[in-house]
């Protein structure tokens, strides 16, 4: 296809999370040089960006409906840690060739994921170029209620949702030419909107897992100037990674990454919610920790011996001096 042919097939692909646009309020959509969007009165605008590179952040043979499926994916991860709502999406798509059937697949991966969120794809870009897509997702929260990072206080418990270390075995398995026993981990990560939404005012800090827990724990932790404690015999893991030895299960758990789950603090007043949450969500949701006033993080194994963790993470550039 040419350029103008790919942004016709994903405009009416994707136009059925138009079909109330005004309600969605959108008043300019695809079509134009720029979106005209509607922030609703007593509302602030939540922004979040992402760049999914293949052979960086998805396998080469990951299929198209995965790829779209996940761009959206981790950004609303991102919305998520904010405690915002999912309202629109911009896409700047690079693709080596266009394809009809794999924009076709991309597209059906990206609309079963924006429907579900109520996300309106309003605008983006087409090139030709190595497999790239940058997505951009706004979302809107109330003022005063947007969770950050700075705001973790010691005394506070530590909590994960879902599973961690799942994706990064997965992709291991994938390397090693074995058989992936929970590829959906890696492809098609779940974003924990609902939680977030339900944690704001309640949760003194949040953020998601995307390059490793210890790292974006890291993040935290010096955003409030605070430490934490890590119990690893308490980090909830996949069914997949039960056959492996504590130290390999727990450096993947600590330092995999790509998980997109939500890492949050909780007053220990609060504590008593995660019950009703796990209830009403149908969420795992697991106290792995505590944060303490002393900088830095430990790692306890059971016995309460200190561990110390191969990896912290993944960085980009890292390999650059």
């Amino acid at each position: 296809m040419k350029e103008f042919q790919l942004i016709r097939q994903i405009q009416q692909q994707t136009s059925a999370a138009l079909a109330n646009a005004s309600d969605a309020g959108v008043s300019v959509g695809i079509g134009d040089d720029a979106a005209v969007l509607e922030v609703p009165a007593g509302y602030q605008l939540v922004a979040a960006t992402d760049t999914l590179n293949a052979g960086i952040h998805f396998p080469t043979d990951t299929p198209a409906f995965d790829i779209g499926y996940k761009c959206l994916a981790v950004n609303l991860s991102d919305l998520a840690a904010m405690g915002a709502v999912p309202r629109w999406a911009l896409l700047s798509l690079s693709l080596p060739q266009a394809g009809s059937d794999w924009v076709q697949s991309f597209t059906d991966g990206f609309s079963s994921l924006a429907q579900r969120h109520g996300v309106s794809l309003v605008g983006g870009d087409t090139t030709s170029g190595p497999l790239s897509v940058s997505l951009t997702a706004l979302g809107i929260v109330e003022p005063g209620k947007a969770l950050q990072r700075n705001a973790a206080k010691a005394g506070d418990v530590l909590v994960v949702s879902g599973t961690v270390g799942g994706a990064a075995y997965a992709l291991a398995q994938l390397q090693a030419g074995k058989a992936v026993q929970e590829r959906h981990l890696l492809d098609r990560p779940q974003p924990r909107v609902r939680l977030g939404r339900a944690l704001a005012g309640f949760a003194h800090a949040c953020i998601d897992i995307s390059d490793g827990l210890l790292a974006d724990l890291g993040h935290v932790l010096r955003a409030s100037a605070c430490g934490a404690r890590l119990e690893l015999d308490k980090l909830p893991a996949s069914d997949a990674m039960a056959q492996l030895d504590d130290e390999t299960r727990w450096n993947y758990q600590l330092a995999g990454g790509d998980d997109y789950e939500l890492l949050f603090t909780l007053p220990p007043q609060h504590e008593s919610m995660l019950a009703k949450l796990r209830r009403q969500l149908d969420i795992r949701l697991s106290v792995i920790g505590e944060i303490e006033a002393q900088e830095g993080c430990r790692c306890t194994a059971p016995g309460g011996m200190d561990y110390d963790p191969v990896k912290s993470g993944y960085e980009h550039f890292q390999q650059i001096p």
